[in-house]
C-alpha cells in the first residue's frame, strides 16, 4: 500500500467490486483502491482471495483480512454485515472472480442493506456472461442470464422450455463434465440454433468455439477451463418479396376457392406472412 492510500479512507458503504475474471490488468484502478482501503472484505473462499490480492498486488491495511462470506452462510452473516455498516465500516464484496452477485453470493445482503437506507456503492468491471456475449457474434439484445444450471434434467428441460420461445439469446454458465449433456438436451429443446461455447475468457487460452444445436455436444467433449454458453435466438427465414408472393398467389389461384382460403394457402408456403396479410394485399391488387 502506498503512502498516500495509507492516508486514506473510505465513505461507509457496501461496495460490490468486480475482480478479473483471469487477466491481472484488467482490475481497474479504483477497483483496487476499495480492495486495499476497506475495514472489511467479504469473499466466497478467503484462501482463494488472498492468492488473488497476492496475484494482483493488492495490499491491506495491517491486521484487517477476509470474512468468509458464501451461499451457504450468507443468510447468516447478512446481519452482522448490516450492523458493521451501520457503525460506519467500509465494506468490499467480491466474488472468486467476475461481478458478484451475478451467479454468486450478496443479494440477501444488497437487499438487506437497500432495505436499511444503507449506501451500495458498484464498483464495475469484468463479468464473464457479458464478456461472452459481447464477443461471440450473436445477437446480444435481448439476452436472458440463466446463471449455473439446474443439475436435474428434468428440472433443466422445464428451465429451457420456458426461455424457448423469447427471441432472447441464452446465456449460462455450465461445467465442462455436465456440458454435453446439457448441450444435447438444448438441442431437443430448442431446436437448431446457432450456439457458441466461450472457454477460459481472458486467460492464455481464451476460445470461442461456434457450433449450432443439435450437434454442439461433440464440440464440448474435449474442453477444458471455465465454460460460458451462449445460445443464439431461432432464425426467423427472410421473408417472402412481393414478386415471390405474387407468384405463389397466382399457383394457388388457379386451384380456386375463395379468396380468404387463398390466403392461407399462400401464407402457409410464404415466408413471414400472415394469412391476413396476404388477403389484404390481394384484395388492393384487385381494385
Amino acid at each position: 500500500m502506498s503512502e498516500a492510500e495509507k492516508g486514506r479512507s473510505l465513505a461507509p458503504a457496501l461496495y460490490v467490486v468486480a475482480t478479473p475474471l483471469g487477466n491481472p490488468a484488467d482490475l481497474s484502478p479504483r477497483a483496487r483502491l476499495v480492495l486495499a482501503l476497506a475495514d472489511l472484505v467479504l469473499a466466497e473462499d478467503t484462501r482463494r482471495a488472498g492468492l488473488l490480492f497476492r496475484r494482483l498486488g493488492v495490499e491491506r491495511r495491517a491486521g484487517r483480512g477476509f470474512v468468509s462470506f458464501f451461499e451457504h452462510n450468507e443468510a447468516q452473516k447478512t446481519g452482522r454485515v448490516v450492523k458493521a455498516l451501520e457503525r460506519g465500516l467500509s465494506v468490499a464484496l467480491i466474488s472468486d472472480a467476475g461481478t458478484p452477485l451475478i451467479s454468486d453470493p450478496g443479494y440477501r445482503l444488497v437487499r438487506a442493506c437497500r432495505e436499511k437506507g444503507l449506501p451500495v456503492i458498484p464498483v464495475p468491471g469484468p463479468s464473464a456472461a457479458l464478456a461472452a456475449l459481447s464477443c461471440c457474434g450473436l445477437p446480444p439484445q435481448p439476452f436472458t442470464f440463466l446463471g449455473f444450471l439446474p443439475r436435474s434434467a428434468a428440472d433443466l428441460k422445464r428451465l429451457f422450455l420456458v426461455h424457448a420461445d423469447t427471441g432472447a439469446s441464452l446465456v449460462f454458465f455450465e461445467s465442462k463434465n455436465r456440458l454435453a449433456k446439457t448441450l444435447a438436451l438444448a438441442g431437443r429443446v430448442l431446436g437448431d440454433r446457432p450456439v457458441c461455447l466461450a472457454r477460459e475468457l481472458t486467460k492464455d487460452h481464451e476460445e470461442f468455439i461456434l457450433g449450432r444445436l443439435p450437434g454442439a455436444e461433440a464440440l464440448a467433449k474435449a474442453l477444458r477451463g471455465e465454460i460460458t454458453v451462449v445460445v443464439g435466438p431461432l432464425e426467423s427465414p427472410a421473408k417472402s418479396d412481393e414478386q415471390e408472393l405474387a407468384r405463389l398467389i397466382r399457383e394457388e389461384a388457379a386451384s380456386g376457392g375463395r379468396p380468404k382460403d387463398l390466403a392461407r394457402r399462400v401464407a402457409a408456403r410464404a415466408r413471414g406472412w400472415t394469412a391476413k396479410a396476404v388477403y389484404e394485399k390481394m384484395r388492393h391488387a384487385s381494385e
